[in-house]
């Protein structure tokens, strides 16, 4: 792998989480390219065995989304489940980006941090998203709480 790339993927590694498409509906017909949507995707939390976070949010469809120029607005919900035994292979930091995705050309993304509340033993998850200018106050929290046999280890 060449410099640039490892580089790259070194940095990129903290949050490669990859989506999975649970589904979508159509909430706006274009005769030209494709509908306006919601679309929901799944993500496994890359630090914490046994969570999965579902975003929903909005995908703008037309000639620019068919082509990938359309920016995307920003709202989004997200609801983290535990969806198997809790584990933790290394300790968790206070609060850490678990992905972004881009949801504009060049200057938008759609984000969530996961943060840990070590007081009730609990993980919160918040979405929201950003601009280089100028983010979005809309945002959506959900938690899961982790049985108090199984502390959050933190760095």
């Amino acid at each position: 792998m060449n410099k640039p790339l490892a580089a790259l993927a070194l940095c990129a590694g903290a949050t490669l989480v990859h989506a999975e498409e649970i589904g979508e509906v159509d909430t706006v017909f274009k005769l030209i390219g494709p509908d306006h949507k919601i679309v929901v995707d799944a993500y496994d939390d890359p630090g914490v065995s046994g969570v999965t976070c579902y975003v929903s949010r909005a995908k703008t469809g037309g000639i620019k989304g068919g082509l990938g120029l359309a920016e995307d607005k920003a709202e989004a919900s997200i609801a983290c489940r535990q969806t198997g035994p809790i584990s933790f292979p290394k300790p968790l930091r206070q609060q850490e980006e678990m992905f972004s995705e881009r949801i504009s050309l060049v200057f938008k993304k759609l984000r969530v941090v996961r943060m840990v509340d070590k007081t009730r033993n609990t993980l919160v998850y918040l979405t929201y998203s950003d601009r280089v200018i100028e983010g979005s106050p809309q945002n959506s929290v959900t938690a899961v709480p982790v049985d108090r046999a199984t502390p959050i280890p933190l760095r």
